[in-house]
């Protein structure tokens, strides 16, 4: 989803009694990609709930503390705030709180807490929201100690019941012993008792070395595997509760656009349909007790659309649009060292190239859903409103519902589930939520379930950001590069969401992969002087954060050009970026072992009679260092093959590396899929593109081996869902160009002709 963009400054005394107002702000603002301050308390009773059937709702046995519940018979209940939609990070923070903990990892299982109950608990899981790879590396401090804290709680009350010191026993596979006597009693044992105990104050919570992790770090099978294998996993769009109803909805297809008029009446006598809505001022929904009835019920509706100011919008006037930007006067720096424009033009070569890279659809498996419920009171208003869906942040999704309902968030409910895909499209924007909550108020006390079909799906999301980018760079006789000129012109994702973060005219998220150097998402690069700027450039496409963001196109931008410059002063593409990068050593490391995992430098294999060609690229993102090398060949007729890729990738604490290759192997796909096929283009004011027919997903038989290379250097924590989707692209291209001396610049590959003259 997104990067770090900044924090939100609450006071001590707003969190632990928000107003309405703050909540939501916060809430929504966590949703887009920013970090929350809160405060992470050890303990605190259980909420009771007034669930509805089928609700998820926190264990009954003894907590020890907000994170860890354990049963009389030994089973763990590890309560993970952060969302599992594929990634692993359910497993992946169980994995850290039971290191902490001493427990049986063969007895740990886990639950997600509510937005709800974190509001009444004081945020006490901190952030819900899971984007920007981050779902481990910004909650692993607070998690580990959670699991400290209640291994400590669970042995204290050993020591209290045998009246030794604590410090005479250990706690180990779930067991605590006393060590000088031999006594030893289970946690299920004590776990009632442990519950009582007052929680020790932070500072004493010690975390292990990570050289003495016993279940971090290894390659632990996932937690989820087993329900999915056998199709027990309930994601939103299989729930189903007492009564339930469904409902289809279609919003006008034309960007800014709202509905003029329906009949209604054209449609009620047909089977199962109840009601036809009116949801906001451009959509129409109709319930049914099927979804299919509802849905056919909706083709059937007559609607006319008032397309509004957008209607002419074309791919072309976009794209025109942001070429203006390439040479615009006015342009927000990113990141400048020396006089870049005078060190150019100055220069004895000057190299040039313009770059280009489209819309793109999050294309999730799972459409958007939501099934929701409201609740009356006595005089027939919204008391209480409750909504189940597949969401990235509870949070966000407990604001939405409640500024859609019009009640307190202490009112609402948001039940999380497991994600069929989320890439972004769940996380900052929670549209489906309030188009469920409004349409579920007209049908008071009974669920309704929203589905969106893959068209509406298509149609309507908040698409990969739409840029041009200019790239300029002066070179000295010898061929050293003198300065480096980017001027990316485009979209912001900043200022279409969250414009309160675009500070002097600047959103960070567009320089991802381009910063100075720092933590998380820096140029692995020193030239003399660089300058890298951005002309914003917004058409009326609403923009989204799209797995990977903007590292995705600025790698592509910046890799291929360096590439040109290589080839264009005849040096090895990997001798180039080893020049570039003394200053770099941890970019520079992960280049260099995917460069020997290759045989960079050495002709290779020729395979089914092709000659076979190789690509490099790098990248800094969310905190990880990445780089792959990828092998294609190209026939005389202009077919590509992808054979392998070669990825390396630097995450300073590798916590369950079998997930990491799963993630890596995973980016690739959607990052592949992106690079050859996908693409949304725009016509009279709307996507052309509507379903997998004309957006394709990379299919199995054009998967490459992929051999990733986990190489963590520990020293930090970065993200690994993202990362790697920026350099299978450019390796890709710089391969093909190494193939057929084509330079490829805009995307996708579909569009383009490998064929040799």
């Amino acid at each position: 989803m997104s990067t770090i963009l900044t924090s939100v400054n609450a006071s001590a005394a707003a969190i632990k009694k928000p107003s309405r107002r703050h909540f939501l702000q916060a809430s929504a603002a966590a949703g887009g990609g920013l970090v929350v301050a809160f405060h992470i308390p050890f303990a605190g009773n259980v909420l009771a709930q007034n669930a509805a059937p089928a609700t998820p709702v926190l264990t009954l046995a003894p907590e020890i503390n907000a994170w860890v519940v354990v049963k009389p018979d030994d089973t763990v209940v590890i309560r993970i705030a952060r969302s599992e939609m594929g990634q692993g990070s359910l497993t992946g923070l169980a994995q850290l709180v039971a290191e902490e903990l001493e427990c049986d990892w063969a007895k740990v299982t886990t639950e997600y807490p509510t937005p709800g109950q974190n509001l009444a608990r004081n945020r006490a899981w901190g952030n819900f929201s899971t984007g920007g790879s981050r779902g481990i590396r910004e909650s692993q401090d607070y998690v580990r100690k959670g699991g400290a804290a209640a291994r400590m709680m669970l042995v204290q009350a050993a020591a209290d019941e045998w009246k030794v010191p604590s410090t005479e026993c250990r706690a180990a596979n779930s067991v605590i012993t006393h060590t000088p006597s031999g006594r030893s009693v289970s946690f299920g044992k004590m776990a009632d008792a442990a519950a009582k105990v007052t929680p020790p104050v932070a500072a004493s919570v010690v975390l292990k070395d990570p050289k003495d992790w016993k279940i971090t770090g290894k390659r632990l099978a996932r937690l989820d595997t087993v329900e999915k294998t056998t199709g027990a996993q309930i994601y939103g769009s299989d729930l189903k509760l007492p009564g339930m109803l469904n409902a289809a909805i279609k919003d006008c297809p034309v960007f800014g656009g709202k509905v003029k008029s329906f009949d209604a009446a054209a449609v009620m006598q047909k089977p199962g349909v109840k009601k036809v809505v009116q949801v906001g001022d451009s959509a129409v929904a109709v319930v049914a007790d099927t979804w299919w009835r509802a849905k056919t019920a909706l083709d059937a509706l007559p609607i006319v659309w008032d397309n509004g100011p957008n209607a002419q919008m074309s791919s072309a006037s976009i794209a025109q649009m942001l070429k203006t930007g390439l040479d615009a006067n006015e342009a927000v720096v990113g990141n400048s060292s020396g006089d870049a424009r005078a060190a150019i033009a100055a220069s004895a070569r000057k190299i040039e190239a313009v770059y280009s890279y489209p819309f793109q659809n999050h294309a999730t498996m799972e459409t958007m859903n939501a099934t929701a419920k409201v609740t009356l009171n006595a005089v027939g208003q919204p008391e209480r409103c409750e909504v189940w869906t597949p969401t990235q942040n509870g949070e966000a999704a407990l604001a939405a519902t409640a500024e859609a309902i019009g009640l307190p968030p202490a009112k609402c409910e948001v039940y999380k589930l497991h994600l069929g895909g989320g890439f972004g499209r769940r996380g900052a924007v929670h549209d489906w939520v309030r188009q469920a909550v409004a349409i579920a108020k007209e049908m008071p006390g009974v669920p309704v379930k929203l589905l969106w079909s893959r068209e509406e799906d298509m149609l309507h999301g908040n698409y990969h950001p739409i840029t041009q980018c200019k790239l300029s760079a002066g070179l000295d006789a010898q061929g050293n590069i003198t300065g480096l000129h980017m001027r990316i012109s485009g979209q912001s994702i900043l200022a279409a969401l969250f414009p309160q973060n675009i500070k002097d005219g600047k959103d960070p998220v567009v320089f991802q992969g381009l910063n100075p150097p720092g933590p998380e998402a820096s140029i692995g690069y020193t030239f003399p002087t660089v300058l890298i700027d951005h002309a914003m450039r917004n058409p009326a496409v609403p923009p989204g954060f799209w797995r990977g963001v903007n590292l995705n196109q600025n790698a592509i931008y910046l890799e291929s050009f360096l590439d040109e410059i290589a080839h264009a002063t005849q040096q090895d593409p990997l001798a180039l970026r080893r020049k570039l990068m003394s200053q770099s050593p941890k970019h520079l490391a992960v280049l260099n072992a995917v460069a020997e995992r290759v045989g960079w430098g050495k002709p290779a294999a020729k395979i089914g009679g092709q000659n076979v060609y190789r690509g490099l690229a790098q990248t800094m993102g969310f905190g990880s260092y990445v780089a792959a090398c990828a092998e294609v060949s190209v026939s005389k007729e202009g077919v590509l093959k992808i054979h392998r890729i070669v990825a390396a990738t630097d995450c300073g604490h590798a916590v369950n590396p079998q997930q990491i290759e799963a993630q890596v192997e995973g980016s690739f796909v959607y990052g592949l899929s992106a690079a050859l096929y996908q693409e949304c283009t725009v016509k009279g004011g709307r996507m052309e593109q509507e379903n997998f027919n004309t957006y394709p997903v990379l299919k199995l038989a054009d998967m490459p081996k992929v051999e990733t290379i986990v190489m963590p250097s520990g020293g930090f924590w970065g993200g690994v869902g993202e990362p790697t989707i920026a350099v299978a692209a450019p390796a890709v291209l710089n391969a093909i160009f190494a193939a057929t001396g084509k330079r490829i610049r805009d995307l996708p590959l579909k569009d383009q002709s490998l064929k040799r003259a």
